[in-house]
């Protein structure tokens, strides 16, 4: 497995969060270091610096989506959808990631995992949260 680019990287982190959400959901336990090898073997501090900083502060990123998901919440959305959503808010809000690119990055992840439905939320949501930052 080669080193792969960012965008790349996004696609396995949605994975790994997406199993975490499961194994949460179902009260399993888990090592989130064994998680992101198993997904991505290769060390990289980006995966490594996203999915422990959506984990970290997973309460803050669900309260600011619940802020701006109209008639909807965000543990009603599918896992892959919470997954994209998450990171894209948290490498909106927490990283130094440009803005456009964060939110471009999870709305491409939406188009290929996430329905037009959800994909319109998610762009929305994170829309909301450029505009009030």
């Amino acid at each position: 497995m080669k080193q792969a680019n960012r965008s790349q990287l996004r696609k396995y982190i949605m994975t790994i969060l997406y199993q975490i959400n499961v194994y949460d959901k179902n009260k399993m336990t888990y090592d989130i270091a064994k998680i992101i090898k198993e997904v991505y073997p290769i060390e990289n501090e980006f995966v490594n610096t996203m999915v422990y900083g959506v984990i970290k502060e997973k309460k803050e990123i669900d309260d600011l989506a619940n802020k701006y998901l109209t008639g909807w919440t965000i543990d009603r959305l599918g896992n892959t959808d919470q997954a994209i959503l998450r990171m894209g808010i948290y490498e909106l809000l927490y990283t130094e990631t440009p803005d456009i690119v964060a939110i471009n990055e999870a709305v491409e992840l939406a188009k290929s995992y996430s329905d037009d439905e959800v994909k319109g939320m998610i762009n929305g949501v994170l829309d909301k949260i450029y505009h009030n930052k």
